[in-house]
């Protein structure tokens, strides 16, 4: 999991300075390149967030998982103990 974030965090960096070469590169005027560069930038945003989002659903669902198997051992752990209880009293 941790390599398949870097793998596409860096994908988004190489995309967004390539395109931000580009842009500065191009023969447009320079309300064009600004505009076209604000936009790529908008766009390396909303990509950014939705990674992020899908960062925090993971982990989320990672907690949950976690919780579930740690409530399973208390459980198990606490019928034990009754059964002990009741054997010795």
């Amino acid at each position: 999991m941790k390599d398949s974030g870097k793998i596409v965090t860096a994908m988004l960096a190489g995309l967004a300075a390539g395109a931000v070469l580009g842009i500065l590169f191009a023969p447009d005027k320079g309300s064009e390149t600004r505009d076209k560069l604000n936009e790529s930038l908008a766009d390396l945003g909303d990509a950014l967030k939705e990674r992020a989002e899908e960062q925090f659903d993971q982990l989320n669902e990672f907690k949950e998982k976690i919780l579930s198997a740690v409530k399973s051992k208390l459980s198990k752990a606490e019928d034990i103990i009754e059964e002990e209880i009741e054997e010795h009293a």
